[in-house]
């Protein structure tokens, strides 16, 4: 089932979540109606807050090749283990904030680990946009957005611009 993400600025997405600590049908219908609204959006990666729940639990698919097949993961309590001391800039958008970019500067490769959607232990390296993406995602189970990277000034104009679009949408 799809969900409505939420849009900054929203203070659930400004909170830290809680760890998961019980993997129940409830949070794998959670992890698979985030998927489908991510696909939906389209989008790459949706954390738990973008959708009202201050979970950690994120999902992301960066397969973008059209004749590749899809590689969605599901991740409860993601964790990065190690990042590299080599720093990539990437522009970044977030579904949370429509129709926004801007490059942040984050390490070039991480090694994270996390609980699949069995409960098993899992990590894995990562690198390029798959890098950019889950570290993006675990930035908001920590209530960080991609713009708290960006200069007060960036900052404030994205956020005033998200809240017009805000009224706009509450008057149609």
């Amino acid at each position: 089932m799809k969900r409505p993400i939420i849009l900054h600025p929203d203070p659930r997405l400004k909170k830290p979540c809680a760890p998961v600590d019980d993997l129940s049908d409830a949070l794998r219908t959670l992890a698979d109606d985030m998927l489908e609204t991510m696909y939906d959006a389209p989008g790459i990666g949706l954390a738990a807050p973008q959708v009202g729940v201050l979970s950690r639990l994120i999902v992301l698919d960066c397969v973008k090749a059209e004749d590749a097949p899809p590689r969605p993961l599901v991740m409860f309590n993601p964790e990065v283990l190690q990042a590299s001391e080599e720093l990539r800039t990437y522009e970044e958008g977030c579904l949370s904030i429509p129709d926004q970019f801007a490059d942040v500067r984050r390490p070039a490769q991480v090694r994270v680990g996390w609980i699949d959607r069995d409960g098993t232990p899992r990590e894995e390296d990562f690198d390029g946009l798959w890098a950019v993406c889950v570290q993006h995602e675990i930035d908001h189970l920590n209530g960080r957005l991609f713009i708290d990277y960006l200069g007060p000034m960036k900052r404030q104009m994205i956020t005033r611009k998200m809240q017009k679009l805000k009224r706009e949408q509450a008057r149609a």
